[in-house]
């Protein structure tokens, strides 16, 4: 069954589209969004719970971010979803399929056309099953969609030091500058956990790559990342400390021969 995002921002087109899309058999839900940006926060949770999308059904011509910018940014994902343009426009369908569209609809939308579409997200969808790698588990690095005064910047995960939660959302800290991204800061902990990322407070999070020091001052623990001294509750402190002394005798060179003599 397949799970999809539909996007238009013209309300009375999102919900035709909405409708004629969960009255297909082959779809387990819909959810829609209203702009371009909206999709990609949308995208961007769902990830990082570890939720599945296999398509995006979208329009073209929308205020802020268009759909063919929005398709440019997908490829900043490790398995972005497969694209349905959907739209009254048909000048830029070669653009579309060059930026890897599943398929091309001109509104209004025909029930049969739109079903057929479905069978080719289905299809691609069996097709790229077998070697998609589980999200949560997967070390590599994923790009986070962030929202600058209007626009939406792609912020690299190996670029974040550590992250603070504040509230509905967490504060992304980079060498950059900070971003502000809302979601639930339980939900990236689980999802960056096989990166390297560690709980270090209950509204801290960070990337062990980043440590450079664990300090203890009167039973009280910090770490010290880049000028940053970062707190670690007492809940926190023995984890803390061992993934750093298990990162110690990992990095340390080999000191004996094949048959654990010291050379």
């Amino acid at each position: 069954m397949l799970r999809v995002l539909a996007v238009d921002d013209e309300r009375p087109a999102l919900e035709e589209l909405t409708h004629l899309l969960r009255r297909d058999p082959r779809i387990e839900r819909v959810t829609g969004a209203g702009d371009a940006s909206s999709a990609l926060r949308d995208l961007s949770r769902m990830l990082v719970e570890g939720e599945r999308l296999d398509a995006v059904f979208l329009d073209i011509r929308m205020p802020g971010l268009d759909g063919l910018d929005f398709t440019r940014l997908l490829t900043g994902f490790a398995a972005p979803p497969h694209v349905v343009f959907v739209t009254a426009h048909d000048d830029c369908a070669v653009t579309a399929y060059e930026l890897g569209a599943l398929d091309y609809l001109l509104k209004p939308v025909r029930p049969e056309r739109l079903a057929e579409a479905v069978r080719r997200v289905a299809v691609a969808a069996r097709r790229a099953a077998p070697s998609v790698p589980d999200e949560r588990a997967d070390p590599e690095d994923e790009m986070i969609p962030v929202e600058l005064g209007g626009r939406t910047r792609l912020v690299s995960r190996r670029s974040v030091t550590h992250v603070e939660a504040q509230g509905d959302y967490v504060r992304l800290h980079t060498p950059d500058g900070g971003y502000l991204v809302r979601m639930p800061l339980s939900a990236l902990t689980k999802r960056w956990e096989a990166a390297g990322f560690i709980r270090i407070h209950r509204s801290t999070l960070v990337a062990s790559a980043h440590i450079t020091e664990l300090r203890f001052d009167g039973g009280r623990a910090a770490v010290q990342i880049g000028d940053e001294l970062l707190p670690v509750s007492r809940r926190h402190t023995r984890e803390v400390r061992d993934l750093l002394v298990r990162r110690f005798h990992h990095d340390q060179p080999a000191d004996c021969d094949g048959d654990g003599r010291r050379g």
